[in-house]
């Protein structure tokens, strides 16, 4: 097993289904329930939906196999501490009971040389079973960020949850790496904040003057930086890899029909692929704007989904 293979744990309420597999296929291609295995190296704190990521030092048939290789660990004076990674929804078959659980941990402890720290140790093992076969390797917990924005100094009861944000930005920026990116229609600059914390070059502009300045605020407030323009998208001039668009629908951003489809439209003409977020079906205005759907998932709020958005990525 090469250390360039990682293994990401999720967890997501059963309404977020949709979104996290839509998540899941623009980060890696794939979706899957609980774990996705992956030679793609991202940090696991920038998904909602990830509760760590497994770094890969070890695979074998039995635990047995794992606790033979770990005394090939150099740790030096770090200390270290070997946990079972939980995975939800296993059926009663894969279940492993606390006990065992426990069990394992100690016999790959034992094995290894340096001094164990239950608390705060220097390097975090993990070890879990997976299609057959166990694996070992370095374990790092995914941070919620995303909880960190939820507070700001100005907010629209209307406005995306910072959770949702997040995944938006995963879905419509895969790969950051030399992608520019806009919203051009920021609202309170929910999405300009999530995309920031993740090192993301964005800019961001809305028409409507009180948004922006609440939006300037809420970045200053999270020590982020960009440029936010008092600006409609038909007046926009410049060309970006990708714009995200929270369509305009409530009172204080609204938008008719016409106006709604020259958004898409001026999101043609300054961008090469746009996700669009909506309550409403657009699916003819975005053909007609030029658009091809690649990829779509809802975004449901609340288990009886009584308020759902669609999430749409366009090319």
């Amino acid at each position: 097993m090469q250390d360039s293979e990682y293994l990401y744990t999720y967890t997501h309420a059963l309404e977020e289904s949709s979104l996290c597999a839509l998540e899941q296929r623009a980060l890696f291609g794939e979706e899957s329930a609980n774990i996705i295995q992956s030679t793609r190296n991202i940090d696991p704190s920038r998904s909602p939906f990830i509760k760590g990521k497994l770094s890969v030092l070890f695979s074998g048939k039995s635990v047995q196999a794992i606790a033979e290789r770990v005394n090939q660990i150099e740790l030096g004076n770090q200390t270290f501490k070997v946990t079972y990674l939980k995975i939800n929804d296993l059926s009663n078959e894969q279940k492993i009971e606390f006990d065992e659980q426990r069990m394992i941990e100690k016999e790959i402890g034992w094995n290894i040389i340096g001094k164990a720290k239950m608390k705060n140790p220097d390097v975090l093992f993990g070890i879990v079973p997976f299609q057959g076969r166990w694996y070992f390797g370095v374990h790092q917990e995914s941070e919620s960020v995303w909880l960190h924005h939820v507070k700001k100094p100005h907010e629209y009861s209307t406005a995306i949850s910072t959770r949702l944000a997040r995944a938006v930005v995963n879905i419509a920026v895969p790969d950051p790496a030399g992608v520019r990116v806009i919203d051009p229609c920021c609202g309170i600059g929910t999405v300009l904040v999530e995309a920031l914390s993740m090192g993301i070059e964005i800019v961001g502009s809305d028409r409507n003057p009180l948004a922006v300045k609440g939006t300037r605020e809420n970045i200053t407030y999270f020590s982020y930086d960009t440029t936010v323009e008092i600006k409609d998208i038909a007046k926009e001039e410049g060309y970006f890899d990708v714009a995200i668009i929270d369509m305009p629908y409530n009172l204080y951003s609204p938008a008719t029909p016409a106006e709604q489809f020259a958004i898409i439209k001026h999101a043609r003409r300054i961008a090469n692929r746009i996700l669009i977020l909506t309550i409403e079906d657009m699916d003819e205005m975005i053909s007609t704007a030029g658009f091809t759907i690649v990829d779509r998932c809802a975004a449901h709020k609340g288990l009886k989904a009584l308020f759902s958005r669609q999430v749409m990525v366009c090319e």
